[in-house]
């Protein structure tokens, strides 16, 4: 087998030219390489991530509420890397899918907002505490393309809020995360969503293209070095599931303290 720190990554993408941006670059910058699937266009999903380092399901323009039976059937593999206790991190859509495979809602805002452009986040005290352990402080703005938000699951921890959205990052377990922001995006990346999805830039709440540029100089130092600080920590999260102990052995184990 691999070392584990050559392991592949899992890279779940839901368009059909849709790259891992930035943090794809990060992780190859780590040792890993990219095994990109598409399940919306057929690509299989992993039956084990045994042979995977850890998983990234990213975002996309449809809701985690359609019921097509590609998306069901991914939100279901999502259990895969949570019964592995490997790295599973979600971003915006695979937060939300991540939300639905544990039980909680994925809705729309109850004023009809979106959140398209740079918005504030807040750590929550565990969200600091977080920050603690990552060796990096949450940025103060994270940029957002998105009109639906998520639940925090149950047993999951609310790692950051936002204003309209107040669920903005939880963790599940040691090693699962969910964003709804996305910290994968690059400057071509938000030049590209703002021209090709211009329409969305009409939604109530949503900002005008100029912010988004101009919040890009303002914000993005801050988001970049988080995400390198967050990426080290959650490749390293995942625990390796006790061995079952041969029956002859169970006797012989030592009772609990």
């Amino acid at each position: 087998m691999p070392e584990a720190a050559r392991l592949p990554v899992l890279v779940v993408l839901h368009q059909e030219h849709s790259t891992p941006g930035r943090v794809g670059r990060l992780i190859t910058e780590r040792g890993h390489l990219l095994d990109i699937r598409r399940p919306r266009f057929g690509d299989p999903l992993p039956e084990t991530l045994e042979l995977h380092a850890g998983a990234v399901v990213f975002g996309g323009p449809m809701s985690a509420n359609d019921p097509d039976e590609w998306l069901k059937r991914e939100i279901d593999w999502m259990g895969v890397a949570l019964r592995e206790r490997k790295p599973l991190l979600g971003l915006c859509l695979g937060a939300q899918m991540l939300a639905k495979h544990l039980g909680g809602r994925v809705d729309p805002h109850p004023s009809g907002l979106a959140e398209i452009g740079y918005y504030p986040l807040w750590p929550t005290q565990k969200g600091q505490r977080f920050a603690e352990e990552t060796g990096a402080p949450w940025p103060s703005h994270v940029y957002q393309w998105h009109r639906e938000g998520l639940e925090c699951p149950p047993g999951g921890e609310l790692l950051a809020e936002g204003a309209h959205f107040p669920n903005q990052a939880f963790r599940v377990g040691p090693a699962a995360f969910g964003l709804q922001f996305h910290p994968e995006v690059t400057h071509a990346m938000i030049y590209r969503w703002t021209t090709r999805a211009s329409e969305r830039l009409s939604l109530p709440g949503a900002q005008p293209p100029h912010l988004h540029h101009r919040g890009r100089f303002m914000y993005d130092p801050a988001v970049a070095r988080w995400l390198e600080a967050f990426l080290d920590y959650w490749l390293a999260s995942g625990e390796t599931p006790p061995r079952p102990q041969p029956a002859e052995n169970r006797d012989r184990l030592p009772a609990p303290a």
